[in-house]
């Protein structure tokens, strides 16, 4: 397909311009989508204000990465997808060549392949990740709840690692999308989960999660809290979704003896973390770190979506027009609403 798009291009930090582009060119082994519904993403936000070293390696470039589209070209050695159909995947793919790929460490592959250009009106689908990390929508599932597929993914990955058990106790530290997630997935187990958050519109948010006790971060003995409400000894398992090293420390502190923190919000460079070493020796805790999403826990996410187990309108807070992309992020920023859906086609 020759001609022009529009789309938000990434110039520097802080400089994202809606502009028109080049339709991208596909390979044989590719697919051209047209977007239909694409997300606003905490990794976006920070990519916009300060840059990514892996997901923009060069400047201008095509910006965001979860939607969700229809195909509209196919490449003559493609098979598995026609014009017209409703396609939804994720950002990455790993190349199952590497040492961590062959380990099964699909997550911490040192080759993943990326795409990008969600906040565009297309996008050319590259052929590995077509290959392993993209799938046909169920007429079921709408565009914008398809979209989640992506972020889910990685809070299902996170989830499948933590030794959480129906009926545990666990505190989920940030209550922002990722953080929603772990909540909804926890209390569909069965746990008694704890939402600690410093807002208090975004704890009254997780009661739709399934949550059952909310702690507002904000109080002195917000920690104690939470350890009162496990009993006095701390929670089974407390999820860590903000990022912030302070917060990895209160996770810490949180958990009961025998407990596991999962880590999974991710830092800036070069922040460390302190922790009791007497603490975390003698009562035997476990701190885990979980990134990113393989292909099996894409699948999974897909068809928790599917099915209907996750119900993604919970997630859309409002729509936004293309051109009102980074309006919508600056509103994540101001942690106002959950998700936004950006609609190519309402402007």
């Amino acid at each position: 397909m020759q001609g022009k798009m529009k789309a938000q291009m990434f110039y520097a930090p802080g400089d994202v311009r809606f502009e028109e582009t080049d339709i991208p060119q596909i390979k044989d082994d590719e697919i051209l989508v047209k977007v239909k519904a694409a997300l606003t993403c905490g990794t976006d936000l920070k990519t916009y204000r300060r840059g990514h070293p892996t997901i923009i390696q060069q400047t201008p470039s095509t910006f965001g990465h979860e939607f969700a589209s229809e195909v509209v070209e196919v490449g003559k050695n493609v098979t598995d997808y026609k014009v017209g159909d409703r396609v939804v995947g994720v950002n990455t793919a790993p190349c199952f060549e590497c040492e961590n790929c062959k380990k099964k460490r699909y997550s911490l592959c040192t080759n993943l392949q990326y795409l990008n250009g969600a906040y565009s009106e297309y996008v050319a689908v590259p052929a590995h990740i077509l290959k392993y990390n993209f799938y046909k929508i169920p007429d079921s599932l709408s565009y914008e709840c398809a979209a989640l597929l992506e972020p889910l993914a990685c809070a299902v990955h996170g989830f499948d690692r933590i030794p959480a058990k129906t009926g545990d106790k666990v505190a989920v530290i940030g209550a922002g999308p990722i953080g929603l997630m772990f909540m909804y997935l926890l209390s569909l187990k069965g746990c008694q989960v704890i939402a600690v958050d410093l807002s208090d519109y975004r704890l009254e948010e997780s009661k739709k999660f399934g949550v059952w006790k909310t702690v507002n971060a904000g109080s002195e003995d917000h920690i104690q809290e939470v350890r009162d409400l496990c009993g006095g000894l701390g929670a089974e398992v407390v999820v860590e979704a903000t990022g912030f090293p302070n917060v990895w420390e209160n996770a810490v502190n949180m958990v009961c003896p025998g407990g596991t923190v999962l880590a999974f919000g991710g830092t800036k460079a070069g922040t460390t973390i302190t922790v009791d070493c007497q603490k975390f020796h003698y009562e035997e805790i476990t701190l885990k770190a979980v990134y990113h999403h393989t292909p099996y826990h894409v699948k999974w996410a897909l068809d928790l979506l599917s099915s209907g187990q996750v119900d993604g309108n919970l997630f859309i807070t409002k729509k936004y027009p293309l051109s009102g992309a980074i309006d919508a992020l600056e509103s994540i920023g101001r942690q106002e609403g959950i998700k936004y859906a950006i609609i190519p086609e309402m402007e």
